[in-house]
């Protein structure tokens, strides 16, 4: 393991075919199945679980000439933005040591972020991407719900849950995803947004510290920023926590009945919230999602993308005896587009003016859209170095 705990198992593999990927070392989130070793879900349960074939997109990057060299640490069963609820211990942040690193992909942000590897991949329900990546001060791509395939990925919650690539800069973020959905098309080429939408009413309880930052990133844009109000989007969070808690509830309930004792007791209390949740509430939960992303992309009409700040708050130091409280913190600027059907970058901009901790936006385009944010991200990239600053904990 590296100082941060990030890496679960180093992974030997045969040398993999040439391809637009060739010489990029990528780590894979542990509840992504890898074959010729455990794929664990950082939890006890699963120790010795070996899966028979590669998911998918490992099976894509592999074949593209990427080199999957590590398993990555998460929170366990990928529940929780912390990422102390892990079989394999505690991840931590290479900028902090003191800190989390975000989650529930905090090992592939950490390990991205330390050097470890290049490119890793992460899962991404309520923010499990955008958040560590942001934490990390890397680029994290929640995608397209659906654009890529999660065939060997241990689910969470069909609804919301994707996959996607994290690295230092946006161009190698932006080449996975070619490869991970199987497009073949160009990569675009930068370009500053016009009209960048401001979704005000999530903006409320924003640390000053974090939001001066965004401010600056905001000026370096240089666009025309436009005020957006979206109706029912504080509720975005309720909606996800009933669709994600009610699936976990289901898809451990077996374990739930035979041995609680087994989770990590703050997994054990996220799983078990879902336990009383109604079909009806389900279900009612399930129409509040599609109504909710209709008034969003209505929203996006005239403007180019939204941006939101990624984590409300300075990265938080870590308490195992406030997760709870944290997460949900934490995810509260998240979840909103979680519930969208278009992709999210996370993107570092800066640090904090009291910590010199990472803090990152989130650009949000429509649906099928992530060369807008391709395009945004590599434009900010070019006048900012944000992205190729090193933390102390490095490979």
């Amino acid at each position: 393991m590296d100082g941060t705990n990030s890496v679960i198992r180093r992974v030997d593999r045969p040398a993999p075919p040439a391809g637009p990927l060739s010489g990029v070392r990528v780590g894979v989130k542990d509840n992504v199945d890898v074959s010729g070793g455990p794929t664990t879900c950082g939890s006890a349960f699963f120790a010795s679980r070996v899966p028979a074939a590669d998911a998918e997109v490992v099976r894509r990057l592999s074949d593209a000439g990427a080199a999957v060299v590590a398993t990555l640490n998460l929170s366990e069963f990928a529940v929780g933005v912390t990422n102390q609820n892990s079989a394999a211990g505690p991840c931590r942040n290479p900028w902090d040591l003191s800190r989390i690193p975000g989650g529930s992909s905090g090992g592939s942000g950490a390990a991205v972020a330390a050097g470890l590897v290049d490119l890793a991949l992460g899962t991404d329900t309520g923010g499990s991407i955008r958040l560590p990546a942001s934490a990390c001060g890397v680029v994290g791509l929640r995608p397209t719900h659906g654009s890529i395939p999660l065939d060997g990925v241990f689910p969470v919650c069909d609804d919301v849950d994707t996959v996607g690539p994290l690295a230092r800069d946006v161009s190698l973020v932006a080449r996975a995803q070619r490869v991970l959905t199987g497009s073949v098309s160009a990569l675009p080429q930068p370009a500053a947004p016009r009209r960048i939408g401001i979704p005000v009413q999530l903006l409320h309880d924003v640390d000053p510290g974090v939001q001066a930052v965004v401010d600056a990133a905001l000026a370096v844009f240089g666009a025309e920023v436009v005020p957006v109000e979206v109706e029912g989007l504080l509720a975005a969070q309720d909606i996800v926590y009933t669709l994600v808690h009610a699936d976990l509830a289901r898809i451990h309930r077996d374990r739930l009945a035979s041995e609680p004792e087994r989770f990590h007791p703050d997994s054990l209390v996220r799983i078990g919230l879902g336990r009383d949740i109604t079909a009806e509430q389900r279900a009612g939960a399930v129409q509040a999602r599609r109504e909710l992303q209709s008034r969003i992309s209505a929203a996006m009409d005239g403007v180019d993308l939204f941006l939101t700040p990624t984590l409300p708050v300075d990265v938080p130091r870590a308490d195992p005896d406030d997760v709870l409280r944290v997460s949900r913190r934490l995810g509260s600027l998240t979840y909103p587009w979680s519930l969208h059907a278009g992709p999210t970058l996370a993107l570092p901009v800066g640090s904090h003016p009291v910590s010199g901790m990472p803090v990152g936006v989130q650009l949000t385009a429509p649906e099928d859209a992530e060369d807008v944010l391709f395009a945004a991200g590599l434009w900010f990239q070019q006048q900012t170095d944000h992205h190729t600053r090193r933390p102390p904990v490095t490979a």
